[in-house]
């Protein structure tokens, strides 16, 4: 496994301190010990509870009197005869204690010329910055595919030796589970598989949907990625036809046929326009016509105030989506997350160290995952972004043509059981000229409300007379949209 080898390549080459931030310590103490035991040597095992013992004895007795962090750093700096393997537990959340720090910053250094190795293996990675100059930090890898298979067999043998279950999978529907079960780790894994059992001692086809579900639940909680459900057909957006042509000539560039042809899977596109155009409704419309995931990232939650814990979401983000893919990843209002990037700000340049490994992972990421950034600020946006090459098209989604509005009512009405062909189109796609889609969205809902509560129906004045009390943001805000859709002619294709 590639996580055992880079833990026993870090101890041969005597890195006096490995720092493992994990969820999975007891995958990762597992690792530990086979790398002990191939490496021969000593194993000692510190926590709070137990104090220090022998980690290559099970049951072994701790060592009295070593509860205390300070304590069983004495002991590994002062009691270890021979070069050993020394593992803290939680060890970071004690070195606020000054005593504790001094302790570990001199065991750190008497292990530089022992050939002893300390492996901190905590909960989070905040260290002390004089201890973080010290340590070789190590992120253990999610389970891939083969050892995805390894962990879902061993669960149903587990669950199948407690009480029988039965089992009717084909080929087809185990690749199919094994892949969506990726991007989890090792503990959610097992969890799930027992959580679609538990109900009916069954494991099949029909477990397929609870998998997506729990998994869902797992991913969204304590991560920047949010599962979106994607119902949209793409066909449900009016308009944006150049967009429409070029998404479908590039539906099925992630095959094995694409790959021989000599095409590379493609990266990306970057939706600027104007608010309520229909950007965000196009993401989720290219997941739908992909039939791949649609993951969101929260830019607002990637900022930390603890130094480095920001960079580490960022990484760990990317990380993930790299692992689940083939998926599209979408980044809403990219602006935000990034605006102090394109000017100096008071944020340490934190900004900018953020948007140059989002930069850095876009150019350099082999995994195929198609980012969809949308933006409505162009004035924010750092330069950077705009190079081509970044992302396959720039694509400007403006206000909707004549064509567009009609159909883009047409879609509404029907969405809400009505005849398209009750409705003047003209009149109403006339009346709509300067409306974006979602607004004509709400003017259709503000309609319906209106007729209800005179207990009538819905007709094409009603709606024009909403349309005419409410004026569209390209009026309110005219000199701003309009500055956009210029800029956005000179610079983008149309999407439409």
């Amino acid at each position: 496994m590639d996580d055992l080898k880079h833990i026993e390549r870090l101890i041969r080459s005597e890195h006096p301190c490995i720092a493992i931030a994990t969820y999975e310590e007891n995958y990762a103490l597992s690792l530990v010990r086979d790398a002990s035991l191939q490496l021969g040597g000593e194993l000692w095992v510190w926590s709070a509870v137990d104090g220090v013992r022998d980690g290559l004895i099970a049951g072994s007795k701790p060592i009295k009197d070593t509860e205390h962090a300070a304590a069983a750093l004495y002991h590994f700096t002062h009691r270890l005869e021979n070069p050993s393997l020394c593992v803290t537990l939680d060890l970071a959340d004690h070195l606020e204690n000054k005593k504790v720090l001094r302790l570990l910053r001199e065991l750190i250094d008497k292990f530089k010329s022992s050939g002893s190795v300390l492996l901190m293996i905590d909960h989070s990675d905040k260290l002390p910055s004089v201890v973080a100059a010290h340590a070789t930090r190590l992120e253990l890898a999610l389970p891939d595919e083969k050892e995805l298979e390894q962990i879902v067999r061993k669960t149903l043998r587990r669950l199948n030796d407690n009480d029988k279950i039965d089992i009717e999978i084909t080929r087809g529907t185990w690749r199919t589970i094994i892949r969506n079960l990726r991007g989890l780790n090792r503990r959610q894994v097992d969890q799930i598989i027992v959580d679609v059992v538990a109900d009916d001692r069954r494991f099949d086809e029909a477990d397929i949907n609870d998998i997506l579900a729990f998994k869902r639940r797992a991913v969204q909680s304590g991560s920047l990625l949010e599962f979106v459900q994607c119902p949209v057909d793409i066909n449900e957006i009016g308009g944006i036809s150049r967009l429409k042509r070029w998404l479908k000539q590039r539906q099925n560039a992630v095959s094995d046929k694409a790959t021989e042809f000599g095409l590379e899977a493609p990266r990306g596109v970057l939706l600027l326009g104007v608010q309520g155009a229909g950007k965000s409704f196009c993401a989720k419309a290219i997941a739908t016509a992909w039939q791949r995931p649609l993951l969101r990232m929260d830019p607002g939650a990637l900022y930390d105030r603890y130094i480095g814990e920001s960079e580490r979401r960022l990484r760990d983000a990317l990380r993930q989506a790299e692992v689940m893919a083939p998926i599209i990843l979408w980044i809403d209002e990219i602006e935000k997350a990034f605006a102090s990037a394109a000017s100096r700000s008071s944020d340490g340049g934190l900004s900018q160290r953020m948007f140059g490994s989002l930069l850095t992972w876009m150019q350099e990421h082999t995994e195929p995952v198609f980012l969809v950034a949308t933006a409505n600020d162009i004035e924010a946006l750092p330069p950077e972004l705009l190079r081509k090459g970044r992302f396959d098209e720039i694509f400007f989604v403006d206000l909707p043509k004549k064509a567009a509005r009609k159909q883009i009512f047409s879609i509404h009405l029907k969405k809400r059981n009505r005849d398209p062909k009750e409705f003047d189109m003209q009149a109403l796609a006339d009346a709509s000229d300067g409306y974006s889609g979602a607004e004509i969205e709400q003017a259709i809902i503000a309609g319906m409300h209106d007729a209800f509560a005179d207990g009538k129906s819905l007709t094409t004045e009603r709606i024009v007379r909403v349309l005419q009390d409410s004026p569209p943001l390209s009026v309110t805000m005219a000199e701003k949209v309009q500055a956009l859709r210029d800029w956005g002619k000179a610079r983008c294709v149309p999407a439409d």
